[in-house]
């Protein structure tokens, strides 16, 4: 590698406080390892959160760290018993490394690993730099009709496939998504995919409900202050949802919504949480035991998410590039944070240090 190649990186120095630095390039550790170039990277919550508040419970950001999570690359170099990918490869790349060898790692449940190395999470930097390492089993070869832009959404569409997985979701059932946000949508994307007839994306912003009705929902529902009750009441009866809807996923961590999703299933049905909000909340402990729910959590992704959701968009089950709002250059990363930050547009891009001609 030419000695004047630098690695660029947009790194958070503390609350508020972000620059670019010029670090050293990383070094592949381990003979089962690549170096990628990172070409398009999607802002997450998460990133935004720490930019702002320097911290997501109990994960402090004490030292400089790089952002970022949602990446896609160019395979630059690799270990000598890398077998899986080789250079040039473009490639989605997967953020959070597992030991792999803790119970929950070998049951198949590594994203419950206690000792996750995640990407852009303290201590660990993430992936908004020109190079980044990954062992190359986290790395999933893009077929030449997948473009690298939708290669960085298959972080937030692999949240969305697990979610709806610990739903259960099958072919002819009745989907309410609360949160019309990025991983809101793709739930409803990924329950269509799946066979869902009636998929219902409920929200306050009418302008998301508008798109979630084009994109994936058959029906939207615009979120009222009143009694969660009477909200779940409302969708079932404006849904046609019978008895009650087969799952619900919660994609808002908001303590209504999680209240009016346990009341707008049929007895027996699923409830997912998927967003994250206050650590406690009031919970209708009442209706979920006399309706025998179903009640999971859901967090990041597992074995065999990252691949379903390369392979629900390379066969053209489901489409991401609808919630591509714009494209930035990585000189002006700091700006598409306060985008994200302020809702402004479904999913911004940040282009590279070291970009590549646009795909879409």
């Amino acid at each position: 590698m030419p000695n004047e190649v630098q690695n660029l990186s947009f790194v958070l120095e503390k609350q508020h406080h972000v620059k670019f630095e010029d670090r050293p390039v990383p070094k592949i550790q381990s003979p089962y390892d690549v170096l990628a170039n990172v070409k398009f990277t999607g802002i997450c919550g998460s990133d935004v959160h720490y930019w702002q508040h320097g911290a997501i419970g109990h994960f402090v950001v004490k030292d400089p760290m790089v952002l970022g999570h949602e990446s896609s690359g160019i395979i630059e170099a690799v270990g000598d018993k890398v077998t899986k990918v080789k250079v040039g490869d473009r490639v989605a790349m997967e953020p959070g490394i597992p030991c792999r060898r803790c119970d929950r790692c070998k049951e198949g449940k590594y994203n419950l690993c206690e000792d996750m190395r995640f990407a852009a999470t303290p201590p660990i930097d993430g992936t908004l730099a020109k190079y980044y390492t990954l062992p190359e089993d986290f790395c999933y070869k893009l077929p030449d009709n997948m473009s690298l832009e939708e290669g960085a959404l298959m972080e937030p569409l692999s949240v969305g496939v697990h979610i709806t997985r610990q739903a259960d979701v099958k072919p002819g059932q009745s989907v309410v998504v609360f949160g019309a946000g990025p991983v809101g949508l793709l739930c409803c994307a990924v329950a269509k995919a799946y066979g869902a007839n009636t998929i219902v994306a409920v929200d306050m912003n009418a302008e998301r409900l508008e798109f979630a009705k084009k994109y994936a929902a058959t029906h939207t529902i615009v979120s009222q202050k009143e009694a969660p009750a009477d909200t779940a009441a409302r969708i079932i009866e404006q849904c046609g949802l019978g008895l009650g809807a087969d799952a619900c996923i919660d994609a808002t961590g908001a303590e209504p919504c999680i209240q009016a999703g346990i009341h707008v299933l049929r007895a027996g049905g699923t409830y997912v949480q998927g967003g994250m909000g206050k650590s406690d909340i009031m919970f209708p402990i009442g209706a979920t035991g006399i309706k025998e729910l179903n009640v999971k959590g859901s967090f990041r992704y597992s074995a065999g998410d990252y691949q379903t959701a390369v392979d629900l968009v390379s066969s053209g089950r489901l489409s991401v590039t609808e919630l591509i709002s714009r494209k930035v250059s990585f000189q002006d990363a700091e700006k598409a944070f306060e985008d994200v930050k302020a809702a402004r547009g479904i999913k911004v891009l940040i282009e590279g240090p070291d970009p590549v001609r646009a795909q879409l």
